[in-house]
């Protein structure tokens, strides 16, 4: 005859309750990937994201081609291939984010998706992770390129090169967030990103080292919001920072990646501008 105890022992012992952390990271990967699916469809976005790079890349190299580099202590090679990561940065990153929240703004995705378990913060990080993917897979094959074409050594620093270019995403994700706050439609993103794609191409050191503009220009040019991540990340791969100019590039990376996520925090809008 069973006992009491027998058929307890018996019973199937109940599945312990997921933890926050990893309902969190199952609700980012689903989001994530519905995300990329979208990116993958969206040919208009992917050829911004994988020809236009490449383009300017090479437009840099044709520039700097009439520019004296024999003081900076850089190659065209060089300044070509890390001014290709920040133009990754900005087109992969910002402008194709910028796109992003405001078409699942307009279409009512974020409002919907804010009616689930889903939290703001996983709603933004999950929107801008495939973006994210593609300029880190950019990045590396960058590096690749300038140690088989271009007789570029890996990166000197690593340590600085990945720290300019985790804070450079982060950056250009919450500025891109940011900025769709003040962009009214899809159409209207190609003109409020504008401003900062050609201020941090010509200000930032992408196009042109700052080294050689005069010391108070090239001074007010460290003020830039992408200035300071180009800093660390050329001279993370190519060496030759003294470690005061690298300190204050990265004080001022930093204190830009903030101010950021604050107007982000403050200002980001869920619903439709109408």
């Amino acid at each position: 005859m069973t006992t009491p105890t027998a058929l307890a022992n018996d019973r199937v012992a109940p599945r312990p309750a997921p933890s926050k952390a990893s309902a969190s990271a199952r609700r980012l990967t689903a989001l994530a990937r519905a995300e990329l699916i979208l990116l993958i469809r969206n040919r208009s976005a992917i050829f911004v994201a994988l020809v236009l790079p490449v383009v300017m890349i090479f437009a840099i190299r044709s520039s700097l081609q009439q520019i004296d580099l024999a003081g900076t202590g850089f190659s065209i090679a060089g300044v070509a291939l890390t001014g290709g990561i920040g133009i990754v940065l900005v087109q992969v990153v910002y402008m194709t984010l910028v796109t992003g929240y405001v078409t699942r703004r307009e279409e009512l995705v974020l409002k919907r998706l804010r009616t689930g378990e889903i939290t703001d913060r996983e709603i933004l990080t999950a929107t801008a992770l495939p973006a994210i993917a593609l300029a880190l897979l950019q990045c590396v094959l960058l590096v690749g390129a300038g140690a088989v074409a271009f007789d570029l050594t890996a990166p000197k620093r690593p340590e600085l090169f990945l720290l300019g270019l985790v804070v450079g995403l982060v950056m250009m994700s919450a500025l891109a967030a940011a900025t769709s706050a003040v962009t009214r439609t899809v159409q209207t993103s190609q003109l409020t990103t504008l401003p900062l794609f050609f201020v941090s191409l010509f200000g930032s050191g992408i196009f042109v080292p700052l080294e050689i503009f005069p010391d108070r220009l090239a001074s007010m040019m460290e003020l830039l919001p992408l200035t300071g991540v180009m800093t660390l990340v050329r001279h993370g791969w190519l060496g030759g920072a003294e470690s005061g100019d690298l300190v204050t590039a990265g004080v001022a990376a930093l204190a830009w990646t903030a101010l950021a996520v604050f107007a982000v925090q403050r200002w980001f809008r869920w619903d439709p501008r109408g």
